[in-house]
Parts: C-alpha cells; sequence; structure tokens
C-alpha cells in the first residue's frame, strides 16, 4: 500500500525506527509495569505515540477513546476485550515511571545520530540552548513558578541540534526561572552523555552569569552566548584585522577581542575574591550599518573567525523555528496531565514524536504542517487496511498501488 508515491519514506518505515526490544527490554528493567494491569509501558507508548500524530489537541479523554476504539486495538495487536478509563489513563500518568520513555527517547536520539554522516555530524557540532514556558491555573497546576498573572508556569528547556532535539529538562521549582540555572544544567548533562563532546553551544541573552561561563570553560565546554550591550570588561589583547576585512554584506566588526569581564558579585579567584572574572574570553562586537544596531557575542572558542561566530548565533533561530513546531503542530502547551511525573512522560513522548517527525519530514522534503498531515493520513489508511484484512479483504483493491 502506498499513500504517497513520491516519498522517499513512509510512516511504515518510520515506525521501524522504534526499538522493539528496546520496548520489551525497558519492561523487566524498569518500574513502567509495577501495579499496572491493561497499561503497560509498551501500550502506554504506542497510545501516546499515536494520539499526538492523529490529534489536534491531546486529551485524557481522547486518550481514553482511542485506546477503546477497534482501529487502535488492529493496529497495535490489542485485545478486543481490552477497554480503559480515563481516571485510569490520569492515575497512570502519575504514577508511570518516567525513566522507561526517557531511555527510549535516548536510545531513539542516538540511534539517528548514527545515520548522520561525517559531514553532517560537524555541522550538528552546533547545539542551539533555549527554553520556552507553558502557563496553566494555579488552582489547576499545583507545582509551578509563580508569575503576576494568577497562573504558574512550567519552563521547558532543550538542546536541538539543528534536525533533532538533542535534550529537555522540565523546571518547576522558582529558582528556575533565571536561564542562568536552567540552561547550564541542560548542557551539564548533554556534555556528561557525550565521552569525547566537541559540541559549542548557542544561548541567547538569557544565560549572563560569569561564573556559569566560568565553569564551561573549565569543563572544556565550548559557548556562544550574546552578550547584553555595555557589559563591564577589561581588554586583554585586540584580535581586529585590517580596516577593509571588517566588513561583510550589511556587517561591521567592531571589536574582536580577548578580555576579561566583570561579574555581578564578587568570584573567588586564586588571589582572593574579586569582580572581574580570571577567565580569559573573546568578546566579539559587530554593527549593522543599516540600522545601527550592535550585536556582542562573548565565547571561549577562539579558532573560528569572527564571521563564523556570528553566523553560527544567527543559526541560533533554528531552536526558535522548532519551539513554534512543538507548539502549534504537537500540541506542547497543552498540558494533558498536571502533575510533574505525567508532565515529563508527555515531554518526553512529544520529543520522541517530534523525531519520528523531523525525519519523515527532512527524508521527504516536506513542511511541518504538511508533515504532520501526512502522518496523520497515513495512520488511518493503515488502520483500514488491517480492518479490511480482518474482515477477509483485500486491501490492494481499495488501495490502488
Amino acid at each position: 500500500m502506498s499513500v504517497f508515491k513520491d516519498h522517499k519514506i513512509s510512516l511504515k518505515n518510520i515506525l521501524h525506527f522504534i526499538p522493539e526490544a528496546l520496548l520489551c527490554h525497558l519492561s523487566s528493567t524498569t518500574k513502567v509495569d509495577h501495579y499496572s494491569k491493561v497499561l503497560h509501558g509498551k501500550k502506554m507508548f504506542y497510545l501516546l505515540l499515536f494520539c499526538i500524530f492523529d490529534n489536534e489537541k491531546l486529551s485524557q479523554r481522547t486518550l481514553e477513546d482511542t485506546f477503546n476504539s477497534s482501529g487502535f486495538k488492529a493496529l497495535f495487536g490489542l485485545g478486543e476485550e481490552e477497554k480503559i478509563r480515563r481516571s485510569s489513563i490520569s492515575e497512570r500518568l502519575s504514577k508511570i515511571d518516567v525513566n522507561y520513555f526517557k531511555e527510549i527517547y535516548e536510545q531513539m536520539y542516538r540511534q539517528f545520530l548514527e545515520l548522520y554522516d561525517k559531514t553532517e555530524i560537524e555541522k550538528y557540532n552546533l547545539i542551539r540552548v533555549d527554553s520556552t514556558t507553558v502557563s496553566e491555573a494555579s488552582s489547576r497546576l499545583k507545582e509551578g513558578m509563580s508569575n503576576n498573572s494568577g497562573k504558574k508556569l512550567l519552563k521547558f528547556s532543550f538542546s536541538f541540534d539543528g534536525v533533532l532535539p538533542s535534550g529537555v529538562e522540565v523546571f518547576n521549582e522558582q529558582q528556575y526561572s533565571s536561564e542562568d540555572l536552567a540552561l547550564p544544567e541542560v548542557i551539564l548533562k548533554q556534555a556528561k552523555k557525550e565521552e569525547h563532546h566537541c559540541n559549542i553551544y548557542v544561548m541567547d541573552r538569557g544565560l549572563q552569569s560569569a561564573k556559569t561561563m566560568m565553569n564551561f570553560d573549565q569543563n572544556s565546554i565550548k559557548f556562544i552566548i550574546r552578550l547584553k550591550e555595555n557589559r563591564k570588561f577589561e581588554e586583554i589583547e585586540s584580535f581586529l584585522p585590517s580596516e577593509n576585512t571588517r566588513k561583510w554584506d550589511e556587517w561591521k566588526l567592531v571589536k574582536d577581542s580577548k578580555v576579561q569581564v566583570f561579574a555581578r558579585r564578587p568570584i573567588e579567584n586564586k588571589n582572593g575574591k574579586s569582580c572581574k572574572v580570571e577567565t580569559e574570553f573573546r568578546l566579539i562586537i559587530i554593527k549593522n550599518e543599516k540600522t545601527e544596531k550592535e550585536f556582542w557575542f562573548l565565547s571561549n572558542e577562539f579558532d573560528l573567525s569572527a564571521k563564523e561566530i556570528a553566523d553560527y548565533y544567527r543559526k541560533r533561530w533554528d531552536i526558535e523555528v522548532f519551539f513554534r513546531f512543538l507548539k502549534q503542530e504537537l500540541n506542547l502547551t497543552h498540558l494533558v496531565s498536571l502533575n510533574k511525573n505525567g508532565i515529563q512522560v508527555m515531554v518526553y513522548m512529544t520529543m520522541i514524536t517530534s523525531m519520528l517527525l523531523l525525519i519523515y519530514k527532512k527524508a521527504n522534503s516536506l513542511g511541518y504542517k504538511t508533515a504532520k498531515r501526512r502522518i496523520a493520513m497515513e495512520l488511518r489508511d493503515m488502520i483500514t487496511a488491517i480492518l479490511i484484512i480482518f474482515a477477509g479483504g483485500n486491501p490492494d483493491k481499495v488501495f490502488k498501488t
């Protein structure tokens, strides 16, 4: 059965990327199936995956109706007698072992990473890091960051390699409203997972802590951060080239220097406490000749040219596009569970779904909306074909090849 003949990869091919052996292995090595008679981890995984693909706005009621439908049961080989209620789904989300979904996500990301060729690996060593927030009425979301609108906030902090989400953390504690705490946690956790990491992490102006930048440098973590303009610094050495090589497109290189920056509070150095950080960084300032707007970048990368660093920062915009995709196409802002455990499960399942969808999108040269719509269409056609076979018919007579 071929739904879209011009596609290089179909949904059926995409579903083969899900490591079936891993699902079974994790069922025994985690506590995902403890105290559950019907909603075992594997069934919960496929239920959430199916519903994220097939629904514009997911709810616990939708999950209930989907699980109890003949089409879903036929597609994933469930017994017709198996039934669940919405209350069971709500309770299961609040207690199910998050590590089951986290392990699947991380294993699938490593699997997809192996598909990159050497050129792509070098290209995707540039990791964009940023956060997005989701708000909910404080009466419903008990654990969250408070704001002045009578709502509570959750923060989702992501790392994104330009094609796939490479890491995610969920924060609901007030202290993590500061990006100076949230983003380093994402970066340090990812760096620990990679034995020989050579990534460059790109961030916007949310992270400004000089102490964090020192910590990155001590851990050999390369970064490019957009610095707030007029940050106090002391110049050690200038790398500014001759006048005729300082321009490209609409941009002019104003400063390229080795510097020491000043922290907001005294930091313990070798010679005692000082507001001036001992670590030497690179400060690059570029100016748009049309708008007169300046961009300040701080980095511990001294081998790249000033233009390359500016170009790397421009690629940070990819994560903003990714956020829009998560919110508009995969409904990240709609909380199916108001319990932190359930929220984490849904975030990992959203990341897994997004990886499958992004591979489908990239392989078939589609837009985000088209890819999501066509996957939903392929899902329904797969179910129809299975039901026709169960009824003793031939799906090839319905789906012309």
